[in-house]
């Protein structure tokens, strides 16, 4: 299994990682599109090939081919939009926040799956690069199709659990 394969390069000193990670995705009340959409679109966000080759296959396996799609979509998408919101919202000229966009992010629209999983994974990709307003916007959306707020922080979690992986393996193979 790939995720026992990752656990397993995390070092000694991040030990916790080991454990949440195992947590994480192995003891999840996310439905299975919901968990593996957000492991897949955060293992991207991670930008570390190393967690997005051991993670991709497992979440391939336990999403459907749209679901596998809308979440490398989640992903890209946001990639383009956390840096664009968050450039926007961190100047201090006000005046860019009442300019057109002008920017394609049809998929948010028509993303092949259900809407309040491809909210989440956009929430979780959001987490990771770090842009307020779209986490606002998409914890804004969830809230109100009644996603609960244990289930935004399952994202979250998730999110931050990868990422964390991410750095550190990045930086032990680096280092070693």
């Amino acid at each position: 299994m790939a995720l026992d394969e990752l656990k397993s390069a995390i070092p000694d000193y991040a030990k916790d990682l080991k454990l949440n990670l195992g947590s994480v995705i192995g003891n999840s009340d996310l439905p299975q599109q919901q968990l593996w959409g957000t492991v897949l679109a955060t293992a991207i966000a991670s930008r570390s090939p190393h967690v997005l080759r051991e993670l991709a296959p497992e979440a391939e396996a336990n999403l459907s081919p749209e679901a596998f799609k809308a979440a490398k979509s989640a992903a890209a998408v946001m990639s383009m939009n956390n840096v664009f919101y968050r450039t926007r919202h961190l100047l201090s000229d006000n005046e860019y926040g009442t300019m057109r966009a002008g920017l394609r992010m049809n998929v948010i629209g028509n993303p092949g799956v259900d809407k309040v999983d491809f909210e989440l994974w956009s929430f979780a990709v959001s987490a990771i690069n770090g842009c307020g307003m779209c986490l606002d916007s998409h914890e804004q959306v969830l809230r109100k199709a009644g996603v609960d707020r244990e289930i935004v922080q399952e994202a979250f979690k998730i999110a931050s659990v990868i990422q964390a992986v991410a750095v550190t393996l990045d930086a032990e193979a680096i280092l070693a």
